[in-house]
């Protein structure tokens, strides 16, 4: 195949593939394997931003254990399978301290060394370029859950620059990376800190409490779901969805828009101070949430996220910490009913739990202790945010070749 000016060629994946792997998937229970043992991986465990072994399920019995599927560091991990936003999701996978086998969703893309380095190809897979064609090519019955065959994961179209130069991009990412890797760890420290905060503030004086169900402490609302014709709709609006609602923070960099009528605007408005809460998720995700801090009518919100929006008795910061302590405490995940790798928390499960009430000047006092840490949290996750955005800049620059090294 010819090159061009540069001596880079483009060309279908296939083309510098040995071979494309995939596991199976018993039925297990969602419960991670334990040091030196045995799981198998969910799709959850392969990310854009890096490998996630944790995300696993733990193998009793080792009949179920084959030794040709088992994931080695340096490994090219796709997912075939996952939501819209994620489907085709890569990464390089890293040590672990458990033994972990592919599932059937997720794939090992096994890379000619002689012409292309995986770490590049994982680079690729992030582009917005292939990213776009990925999307064309995902198919499914659910919205929520989307699909690529192999046969197309081997057509994407990416452009291979010498192997040389491949390694030098590679290089150039990496610098980021390793920055952004440093700001997540210090982000990873202050949440600890603030959840030990939290839970030592909300369960000391247990006698102050009175439990009111959710739907007592505020007002709650699941967002319009997405549809043809809503995608279709000559007007359309910004809405939030799962992506953009992280933990403790909106994301606000990448969003999507749809069709709205006069009357849903008036329904599925956000209000400064109003709490998005992930309502279709990976189980140790569900119920996910953060204070959206934008204007009124600025921005709506889909199916897959629920509103609270307090009463008069509940301060916004006081119920956004009892619901992140309640994601640590997993109350969320016992609470939602799990469909395929999504769980979903329900609108009437999650009004019906109850709900810690105290005085507003013990909410004041609660949310005050923690003030300090999330601000320093917030300014890290900003720096993390624009690092990404530099990241993708430079990954599109450079696989684009308007920027050469």
């Amino acid at each position: 195949m010819p090159s061009d000016a540069q001596g880079w060629i483009t060309a279908p994946l296939k083309n510098c593939l040995l071979g494309i792997e995939a596991g199976r998937s018993p039925d297990l229970p969602d419960t991670p394997a334990m040091p030196g043992g045995w799981g198998v991986l969910k799709v959850s465990a392969i990310h854009s931003s890096g490998y996630r072994p944790s995300e696993n399920k733990s193998i009793q019995d080792l009949t179920l254990v084959s030794s040709r599927h088992e994931v080695s560091p340096g490994d090219l991990l796709f997912s075939r399978a996952n939501t819209p936003e994620l489907v085709g999701s890569a990464c390089i996978a890293t040590a672990s301290s458990e033994r972990l086998l592919l599932s059937d969703k997720t794939l090992r893309l096994i890379v000619n060394p002689e012409l292309a380095d995986p770490r590049y190809v994982c680079i690729c897979l992030s582009s917005h370029q292939v990213r776009q064609q990925i999307v064309n090519a995902a198919s499914g019955s659910s919205l929520s859950m989307q699909n690529i065959s192999q046969s197309s994961v081997e057509g994407l179209t990416l452009r291979w620059p010498p192997l040389v130069q491949q390694r030098k991009i590679v290089e150039v990412v990496d610098a980021v990376s390793v920055r952004e890797l440093a700001v997540k760890e210090s982000i990873a420290k202050l949440e600890d800190i603030r959840a030990g905060v939290t839970a030592e503030l909300l369960e000391s004086g247990r006698d102050e409490i009175l439990e009111i169900p959710v739907r007592e402490a505020g007002e709650i609302r699941v967002g319009k779901q997405l549809s043809p014709s809503s995608r279709e709709a000559n007007e359309r609006f910004p809405y939030l969805r799962v992506a953009n609602v992280l933990r403790g923070w909106i994301d606000y960099s990448d969003v999507k828009e749809m069709g709205f009528t006069e009357d849903e605007r008036k329904i599925y408005s956000l209000r400064s101070g109003d709490i998005l809460l992930n309502e279709g998720q990976s189980l140790e995700l569900v119920g996910r949430s953060a204070i959206y801090d934008g204007g009124e009518g600025d921005f709506y919100f889909q199916n897959t996220l629920i509103r609270f929006r307090s009463g008069g008795q509940v301060l916004p910061e006081y119920a956004q910490m009892v619901f992140e302590y309640w994601l640590d405490k997993g109350i969320f995940a016992a609470i939602a009913k799990k469909t395929t790798s999504i769980a979903h928390l329900g609108g009437e499960r999650f009004a019906s739990l109850d709900f810690p009430l105290v005085s507003l000047s013990r909410q004041r006092y609660i949310t005050d202790g923690i003030n300090a840490i999330l601000r320093q949290k917030r300014s890290l996750e900003l720096e993390l945010a624009k690092l990404g955005k530099l990241r993708q800049g430079i990954v599109d620059d450079l696989l684009s070749g308007r920027v050469s090294i």
